[in-house]
């Protein structure tokens, strides 16, 4: 996830937000058929369930990805990543709204300390290289609240769709949809776009993009939930590295500081998720 928020940063700065994430899922939408097609995979949604196959291509990938781009120009990398971090959260709330899970104490526990860290780094932050515009931000937090939604609603109504499936005509219907927009709604210099920006969209779309989906939906269905959910608390720290080594971009030192209780938070929103696995992985194992 940091070289792929890094990525962002450094394909679409040449490209408005919507055409560069248009030409991104364009790019990375045959790729994705042909893994279907090669997997024997179905590209449709079962029957009854395709009109869900239409709002994943729009508040999963069209929207959310776009403020994601929009919300980079005002955002470094390493601090979206750090938004980024706060999805666990996110999911459980909407959990919460749409599933009727119970949230535990240690759940809320954690939302609140996420919450009031990730508040006070933004607030620290905030005039500097790292946040330019809260608007950035604000469209970042969007998009993770779209996901968490979308996330949820899929656990409930297709858990049981090929992740090849959901990503491959969704990926080409928002490319088209994005491309359009884009034509009629922003200024696209096609003089300024140069063979090194139109590789790192490339990057996004076919490697970061394919393979990224790929990897950790893999890891979701081998590894158990602890160690898939650990990207949380590892992408946000691989990002901030990067950004200081190669942008020599540094938070301060106090927002550095306040990423420890953020993860904490985390941890604890996750913790009761990781216990409940472990216990039904150790009942499967004693049934067996």
């Amino acid at each position: 996830m940091g070289n792929y928020l890094a990525g962002h940063e450094n394909g679409s700065g040449n490209y408005p937000p919507i055409f560069a994430t248009g030409l991104r899922f364009l790019l990375a939408s045959p790729v994705l058929i042909i893994i279907a097609k090669l997997s024997k995979k179905p590209l449709l949604f079962p029957e009854g369930k395709r009109g869900f196959q239409v709002a994943l291509t729009v508040f999963y990938f069209a929207i959310p990805f776009t403020l994601m781009i929009y919300g980079e120009q005002s955002v470094s990398s390493g601090m979206a990543s750090i938004l980024f971090s706060t999805m666990p959260a996110a999911i459980v709330i909407s959990s919460y709204f749409f599933l009727k899970q119970r949230i535990t104490l240690l759940q809320s526990t954690g939302v609140v300390i996420a919450t009031l860290a990730l508040g006070f780094i933004i607030y620290n932050e905030s005039g500097t290289v790292e946040i330019e515009s809260w608007r950035g931000v604000l469209a970042i937090l969007i998009a993770v609240a779209m996901h968490a939604i979308i996330y949820v609603k899929c656990k409930r109504q297709c858990s049981e769709v090929s992740i090849l499936t959901y990503n491959a005509l969704p990926c080409l219907g928002a490319s088209l949809l994005l491309l359009s927009c884009a034509v009629f709604s922003e200024r696209i210099d096609f003089h300024v776009i140069n063979v090194d920006s139109f590789l790192s969209v490339a990057y996004l779309g076919i490697v970061s993009g394919v393979l990224g989906i790929m990897a950790y939906f893999q890891l979701q269905q081998r590894a158990t939930p602890f160690y898939a959910s650990l990207v949380y608390f590892i992408f946000p720290l691989i990002a901030v590295s990067l950004e200081d080594i190669v942008r020599k971009h540094r938070i301060s030192t106090s927002s550095l500081w306040m990423i420890m209780p953020l993860l904490l938070g985390i941890f604890f929103v996750l913790f009761p998720l990781w216990r409940s696995s472990l216990k039904k992985s150790q009942l499967s194992t004693s049934n067996d």
